[in-house]
């Protein structure tokens, strides 16, 4: 489908379906990129699925699939995933499993409630899969057609569809990459004050400890009450080892020495 500009007219033919978004219609049109996505409910889905959909006829239809039955899990630290959080979020790869053994390239995938838009993600990686990952699905099933399917998303939640959209459009890497350069310098020079400590007033003047440190990372930990003594443990301190980062079930009050367990303190 060929690029859309967006009129207020074109705004006033949806206006009043449930999730239309509230802003002004100068910023909505700016939000979208029609047709193939709109910061409001699409209009177009209908002319695309006209365009990209096969109409199912039952007397020539002969699709047939037998139930996916295997067990499917993944890990979420893939970069992909961790690009941007949501709730109720799925792995694109074990969404991809599903996607391979039940379509064709080129079929339409349809997901009503998006969210950061990981089948669509899946759908478009049927094309470009990581080839380790591709080795083990093929492994599993040699008869996979790999290739991409055209996925339609949407989402009541019009953050999810912008996310969803900046997920699965093609870009200019390039100009991508240099804008979030760009971004980063700019807010680092902002708010790089909030990331550096002050020196330490008690050290000379002349050594390196009255140079600002930088924190790389913030511990943050509870603190009990010793049952025996009354004083104030911080957990961290009197329970964990920096120099393995394990934490014990038993630590001895700094104050009294007596052995203590966390859920037996308040």
């Amino acid at each position: 489908m060929e690029k859309r500009k967006l009129t207020k007219e074109d705004l006033d033919k949806v206006r009043d379906i449930e999730g239309f978004p509230i802003g002004s219609d100068e910023d909505i049109i700016a939000l979208s990129d029609a047709p193939y996505y709109t910061a409001y409910p699409n209009p177009f889905i209908k002319e695309f699925i006209e365009e990209n959909g096969t109409p199912y006829d039952e007397e020539t239809d002969d699709y047939h699939c037998e139930p996916y039955a295997a067990d499917v899990s993944e890990g979420k630290n893939d970069a992909i995933y961790n690009a941007h959080t949501y709730h109720t979020k799925v792995p694109y790869k074990a969404i991809m499993r599903y996607i391979l053994h039940y379509t064709k390239p080129k079929d339409l995938v349809f997901d009503g409630f998006c969210g950061t838009g990981m089948t669509g993600v899946a759908a478009n990686m049927c094309a470009h899969p990581e080839s380790q990952f591709q080795a083990v699905l093929n492994a599993e099933d040699p008869d996979i057609e790999w290739g991409a399917r055209i996925p339609i998303l949407q989402d009541l939640s019009p953050i999810a569809t912008c996310i969803a959209h900046n997920y699965n459009a093609d870009i200019d890497i390039q100009k991508f990459t240099s804008e979030a350069e760009r971004i980063l310098s700019e807010s680092y020079k902002e708010c790089k004050w909030m990331y550096a400590t002050e020196p330490d007033p008690s050290a000379a003047a002349s050594t390196l400890i009255r140079q600002k440190g930088k924190i790389n990372y913030t511990v943050w930990s509870d603190v009990f009450v010793c049952p025996h003594c009354g004083s104030e443990v911080v957990f961290y301190d009197a329970a964990a080892d920096p120099t393995t980062g394990k934490v014990s079930d038993s630590f001895a009050c700094p104050k009294c020495n007596a052995q203590l367990k966390k859920k037996r303190m308040q």
